[in-house]
């Protein structure tokens, strides 16, 4: 399709009254066409009222015609075909195998998301009947089932032009739940924005949704980002990206007449503790070690939110032959275009001052990139006793570098491990042998991170019921949440109770016909949606 370089506002193509902006071609800085029109604060107020407009019926959306279009929009995508991938591309600088497989994951959730609508257990249905005669108070009629909060603002990331885009997790699990979504664009990659905003937009049309359902805007951050989250129609916040700029969006949400919640993915080391036991085997064992943990960090350019920031090798002459396997691999590697000329000389800043604080050497670097903004993938290394009392190695570098860490004792690595700052993953590796030594670990980590992985890497997130992509500050803005899986979903519902309210003024879900087929918790047991009982018995 041809790519209109405007704003999309529920339906409409808006041409915005401010400045405009490009996309660039990060492997040579070219400026790619069309230009962008940025939309204006008072712009911006359609975008929010329609959206506003569109909740009640939006929310209340019957189970099939929900998840229907969410299917929709995910076949939608899918039709673009491969002018998408092509675009991405060029915005990116990220190769078509690499985005084939976002692509994938991202219609994917879309369809998982589906599921879950049409099974119905994120609305929470609790039904405690009236006992008139109890003694020595009666008991009301109390239902309880969770709402969708209302419009919700969502933030593309630069890292994922798909799956952390305009369709990806936040405006899934946004949609899913019941709220219209106004997602504002990243202008790293307006193009690939643009096409599948209109995938989503013939969705809305198509399924004979409220046009307010979905609105995609381009505006600088600073300005129109601020607006957004201000905005008196938004009721929650879905971002991933820097921490300064969460933390921005987070003072802005805390400040308003009425504060909303910020579900903001920002900063991760994702720290690996590698244990005696896993160094035992032979040099081809050490080098396939050091060789995975190496295309971890370099995958993507390291620019993942996943990528292993930290290494912890014990002291000694295992850990030597790990830190010379890891030297042997990085310097066999190439850097990869990086996202943004920007996030490039932001890696360049970050590896020099790591480079030269004091207590860190260089353990290896590959070589720089045929293109422009690929900078050669590096590895540092220090000792336990440095990390520990220098903050500017516990900084995060978006990109391919990463600082291996020797320890001598448990005590080090234990002490080590509960200094470090929220995360979103830790990994151990071991061997059976080093089961006790790991044990006491295991604990700090719940206290860190929100995913521990044992003999595995942090990169690849699988999409599902049981996935935690979150954890403490900084890693995210509230740990109790996940911006990847079904459990997203709760981050945009609050629950209701109902108390004596008349059947014919029951919202479906909470009727004791049950017309939505749920799963109901009635007097605090789980009563199958199969299983037809009494409300009452």
């Amino acid at each position: 399709m041809t790519l209109t370089g405007h704003s999309l506002i529920a339906g409409q193509t808006v041409v915005g009254e401010g400045k405009t902006a490009f996309g660039f071609n990060p492997a040579t800085n070219e400026q790619l066409d069309p230009a962008y029109s940025l939309i204006t604060a008072d712009q911006l107020k359609a975008a929010t009222a329609a959206a506003a407009e569109a909740y009640p019926s939006f929310s209340t959306l019957d189970p099939e015609t929900h998840a229907a279009f969410l299917e929709a929009i995910a076949d939608n995508i899918e039709a673009i075909g491969e002018e998408l991938i092509i675009r991405a591309g060029q915005e990116t600088g990220l190769p078509a195998a690499r985005l084939q497989g976002e692509r994938a994951r991202t219609t994917g959730q879309l369809r998982l998301f589906a599921d879950v609508v049409r099974q119905g257990d994120f609305r929470g249905v609790r039904i405690d009947p009236a006992i008139p005669d109890r003694s020595p108070l009666p008991r009301a009629d109390i239902r309880q089932r969770q709402i969708p909060l209302g419009p919700v603002a969502v933030f593309g990331a630069s890292n994922f032009p798909f799956a952390f885009s305009t369709a990806g997790g936040d405006t899934a699990s946004a949609l899913a739940a019941g709220c219209p979504v106004i997602f504002k664009a990243h202008n790293a990659h307006p193009g690939t924005g643009e096409l599948v905003g209109h995938a989503v937009v013939k969705a809305v049309k198509d399924s004979g949704l409220h046009p307010g359902v979905f609105s995609l805007v381009y505006g600088p951050g600073a300005s129109i980002g601020q607006a957004l989250v201000a905005d008196p129609h938004i009721k929650a916040v879905g971002f991933t990206g820097s921490q300064a700029a969460g933390i921005a969006l987070m003072k802005t949400a805390a400040a308003r007449r009425e504060p909303i919640p910020v579900y903001a993915e920002m900063s991760s080391l994702n720290p690996v503790f590698v244990f005696e036991g896993a160094l035992n085997g032979s040099a081809e064992h050490i080098d396939a070690l050091a060789q995975q943990y190496v295309t971890a960090v370099t995958g993507s350019s390291g620019q993942l939110c996943t990528s292993p920031g930290l290494l912890f090798a014990p002291a000694g002459e295992a850990g030597d032959k790990l830190a010379a396997a890891v030297a042997r691999a990085v310097s066999a590697c190439s850097g990869q275009t990086m996202l943004t000329e920007g996030i490039a000389g932001s890696w360049n800043a970050g590896t020099e001052t790591l480079g030269s604080a004091a207590g860190v050497d260089l353990i290896g670097k590959g070589l720089e990139g045929a293109t422009r903004n690929a900078p050669a993938p590096t590895i540092f290394g220090t000792q336990v006793r440095d990390f520990v009392t220098n903050h500017v190695l516990h900084e995060e570098i978006f990109g391919a570098a990463s600082l291996v860490i020797r320890y001598n004792t448990t005590e080090e690595l234990l002490d080590a491990a509960a200094r470090i700052e929220g995360q979103l993953t830790a990994s151990l590796h071991l061997a059976e042998e080093d089961y006790p030594t790991a044990a006491p670990l295991i604990p700090v980590l719940e206290q860190k991170v929100g995913r521990i992985i044992v003999n595995g890497w942090p990169t690849g997130v699988e999409v599902g019921h049981a996935m935690v992509h979150g954890g403490p500050f900084p890693a995210t803005s509230d740990s109790r949440s996940t911006s990847v899986g079904t459990l997203a979903i709760n981050r945009f519902l609050r629950p209701v109770a109902y108390q004596n309210i008349p059947q014919e003024l029951l919202p479906q879900p909470l009727q004791d016909t049950n017309p939505w087929h749920l799963n109901r918790r009635i007097n605090g047991d789980v009563v199958p949606a199969a299983q037809k009982a009494e409300v009452g018995a």
